[in-house]
């Protein structure tokens, strides 16, 4: 079997990077094969990986007995195939946001999943850094009193512009809320807690996109979904959230969230990147400060999850619920696709899911999660 857990990587695209950043020749975890629909991609990739193979599909990929896991990289219209046959196969499956490309495929991914007993982990993991999860410390320590509103914005002109292959941001299971929205969603999930209700509104701009960089510059991309959303989730706790995310504006000076209490406010750092500062403002205290690191991963990077997931990450044994699981990818699921219904119904979405937020991860230093990664390593 060799050292430690073996990692099967299903997709090795642009993201796949910043997860070998993390995973490669980590002490308790390695890389055992890969397979991508470019087979060159993947002797690459492969070649930069000590003792790793190239599997012919994904067949062959969860069929290999080093496999105990599988990183799933694919395109969002993939994600619910993929999970399926990791779970006829009995292997447990870590997979990039969203669960799958909408609720009904969400649920059938976590139904195969538990009647096959194995375990199913989901991005974004961005939210066990110590980012997020030194706010959510805050407000679970009552530095703000009682939670009643939070903002979360995220707005941008467009992924085609920088993207040499943006099509699926474009198509079903993509747009600005789908894409960029389970970071902001689960990080108000982790601390605010469960959603109960949501109201959305939502827009077009317009139906065709242009590639502005790649070979494939000056092509234009049709648009499917809505390009902006915005909307309130009513927590089952009582506080409120107003969320806009959007593909059809060039800036903001918005904070990426923003969480208010009867006794003070919180600004949380963007939730896209697993650090950054925590900012307090009490009614005592009248400025901002900014809060040391008190929980989460220190310097972590994508594939955190996945270690927590299978015990490598320095917290102990592996969780029978995994922190970034697919238990709270499905309540972000519904959450979104209540939101983008309630858009086209004008109505408020009742929420049918409720998860327990997973535990706080206390502050755990680089070297514990790391592990001493081996030098050299890709």
């Amino acid at each position: 079997m060799g050292r430690g857990i073996g990692i099967g990587i299903v997709g090795l695209g642009v993201i796949s990077r910043q997860y070998l950043d993390t995973l490669a020749g980590h002490p308790r975890a390695r890389v055992a094969a890969v397979t991508d629909l470019d087979r060159s991609r993947a002797e690459a990739v492969a070649a930069q990986l000590p003792g790793a193979r190239v599997a012919a599909d994904l067949d062959a990929l969860v069929a290999d007995p080093d496999v105990q896991v599988v990183l799933d990289l694919t395109t969002p219209g993939v994600h619910a195939h993929v999970a399926t046959a990791c779970a006829a196969a009995g292997v447990d499956r870590y997979g990039e946001k969203p669960l799958a490309v909408d609720l009904a495929a969400s649920r059938e991914v976590m139904a195969a999943a538990t009647a096959a007993g194995t375990r199913t982990g989901c991005a974004p993991d961005t939210v066990l850094g110590t980012g997020v999860q030194t706010a959510r410390a805050a407000v679970a320590d009552g530095r703000i009193g009682t939670p009643t509103a939070a903002v979360a914005t995220w707005v941008a002109p467009g992924h085609e512009l920088w993207h040499p292959n943006p099509d699926f941001y474009y198509a079903r299971g993509g747009g600005p809320l789908l894409d960029m929205g389970p970071y902001y969603l689960t990080s108000l999930v982790q601390i605010l807690g469960p959603v109960a209700w949501v109201q959305g509104a939502a827009s077009r701009s317009r139906d065709e996109r242009t590639i502005g960089s790649g070979p494939r510059a000056g092509e234009r991309v049709p648009v499917e979904v809505a390009t902006h959303v915005t909307g309130v989730l009513g927590h089952a706790s009582g506080a409120l959230s107003t969320v806009t995310v959007s593909f059809d504006a060039v800036g903001s000076h918005a904070r990426p969230i923003e969480v208010h209490g009867t006794a003070g406010s919180l600004v949380v750092p963007d939730p896209n990147r697993f650090d950054g500062d925590v900012e307090l403002r009490t009614l005592d205290g009248g400025e901002w400060e900014v809060l040391p690191p008190s929980a989460g991963f220190v310097g972590a990077g994508r594939g955190i999850g996945l270690l927590e997931m299978v015990g490598a990450a320095g917290l102990g044994a592996a969780p029978a619920s995994p922190r970034a699981g697919g238990d709270v990818g499905l309540h972000v699921m519904e959450v979104m696709t209540g939101l983008l219904d309630s858009a086209d119904s004008g109505r408020r979405v009742e929420v049918t899911t409720a998860p327990t937020v997973p535990p706080l991860v206390p502050l755990t230093a680089e070297a514990t999660w790391h592990g001493g990664r081996a030098e050299g390593a890709a």
